[in-house]
């Protein structure tokens, strides 16, 4: 599945109509809020990295995209009111937060009554020892990870926050373990034992990623989930 697709996927997901306002939390480059812009009224991404909306600004100029804005804010603190929108989204950044749940209930918050809060992250296995594992590899990968939570506790997550969960939907996003090298942050020293850790992983898939070797190249895919749920009316 390209990136392109799993936006679809998210945006299906969010049920979003041609009067609504939508919200992306953790915006990025800008992708998702661009996606929403051509079903919505108007939408908005948030980050709290400037650099990342100044690319988005960049990609809202060559799609000559109008009805969207970028907002420099935090997800623990929106600055937005109560009742701002009727979609809000995030993507693949729970797992970079120290308190999802803060910035669950910042979106709740600012989303409409029985308005569409939409999740998606990738997600930890059930079985301890491989999400341990696979949490500390990508921690020594990308060291803004905090933690990939599993799939029962995102739901958890946000049954606890009284929203009623109504769709979910899973799909795997592929790698490969020198490209993905390439695009992350670990310490120099640290390389050598992430390819010992996701090499060695092709025999027991102890990472929970279903590794496995292809001639010189180690691939590999991160599973993902897409949680549709509804603000209380």
């Amino acid at each position: 599945m390209s990136d392109a697709e799993a936006i679809d996927l998210l945006i299906a997901a969010s049920g979003a109509q041609a009067d609504h306002r939508s919200l992306d939390v953790a915006c990025g480059p800008g992708m998702v809020a661009l996606g929403f812009a051509r079903e919505v009224r108007f939408a908005v991404g948030l980050d709290m990295t400037q650099a990342m909306l100044d690319r988005a600004k960049v990609l809202q100029q060559r799609q000559s995209c109008s009805n969207v804005e970028w907002v420099l804010g935090e997800a623990a603190n929106l600055p937005f009111p109560d009742a701002s929108f009727d979609v809000v989204t995030c993507r693949f950044a729970f797992h970079h937060m120290l308190q999802p749940s803060a910035a669950l209930q910042e979106m709740i918050r600012v989303a409409r009554p029985g308005a569409m809060i939409v999740i998606c992250d990738g997600v930890a296995s059930s079985l301890t020892a491989k999400a341990d594992a696979f949490n500390a590899f990508e921690r020594m990968r990308d060291p803004s990870t905090v933690r990939f939570l599993t799939a029962d506790e995102l739901r958890s997550l946000l049954s606890q926050q009284g929203l009623t969960i109504v769709s979910e939907r899973s799909y795997r996003v592929p790698a490969e373990l020198e490209g993905l090298l390439r695009t992350s942050f670990p310490r120099p020293e640290d390389v050598p034992t992430l390819r010992e850790i996701m090499i060695a992983s092709a025999h027991d898939d102890g990472l929970g990623l279903a590794t496995k070797a292809d001639g010189d190249r180690v691939l590999f895919s991160y599973p993902a989930l897409i949680l549709s749920a509804r603000r209380a009316t």
